[in-house]
């Protein structure tokens, strides 16, 4: 469960990438990156990960229909006492984008912490349900990430989606050490960026 923040603003229930589960060392940096906006974030783990954890041996993710369906429920169960915000690492990301939000309009925005655009090295892009959106999507993906560069979406463009660009950052936002930065400034430059988009939305609410 989340902790309580105080003058929390908003809630974001935030997903886990296909191969680290909702508390790794990169979920919680974020979550406490975002914590310090007033953001409560609640992260979760898909079954396959739950399965994972139990076992203690490898799995695949499950299909897409259950991490959606998975998904889903979570909204469904939360606290609807803050405004609401989905979204999630890589594959996680991915997944909350994919979610049918016509019945959920709780849901004010997507974001997607390093988006899974394509398999490295490969030409099988996973944008094909981005020019049916219904809800913003904003991903924050590094410039370097191998699983789409900044150079590679230089020409795309989708309308409700939005990409911030991570200076020399990969798909775990670990940058480069010519460039002088940190992971952990990354994620706190993400998670600023997250909170600024958050208080647009909130203030056009008003």
């Amino acid at each position: 469960m989340p902790l309580p923040l105080i003058n929390a603003k908003a809630r974001l229930i935030l997903a886990h990438g296909a191969g680290a589960d909702c508390d790794s060392p990169f979920m919680t940096q974020l979550a406490g990156a975002l914590a310090e906006h007033h953001i409560v974030v609640q992260r979760f783990n898909f079954p396959y990960m739950q399965r994972i954890i139990a076992l203690g041996s490898k799995r695949p993710p499950d299909k897409m229909a259950v991490l959606q369906s998975h998904f889903t429920e979570q909204i469904k169960q939360t606290d609807g006492s803050l405004p609401i915000f989905i979204g999630g690492k890589s594959m996680g990301g991915r997944v909350a984008s994919m979610l049918d939000l016509r019945d959920t309009p709780e849901v004010k925005a997507i974001f997607a912490f390093g988006y899974p655009f394509h398999p490295p090295g490969k030409s099988q892009w996973r944008t094909e349900h981005f020019s049916q959106l219904t809800s913003p999507l904003h991903i924050l993906q590094g410039e370097r990430d191998p699983f789409g560069k900044k150079t590679e979406l230089t020409d795309l463009s989708w309308p409700k989606v939005s990409v911030c660009w991570l200076n020399a950052a990969d798909h775990d936002f670990k940058p480069t050490k010519i460039s002088g930065w940190q992971q952990h400034q990354v994620i706190k430059a993400a998670a600023a960026y997250c909170n600024g988009v958050i208080d647009e939305i909130l203030l056009a609410g008003h």
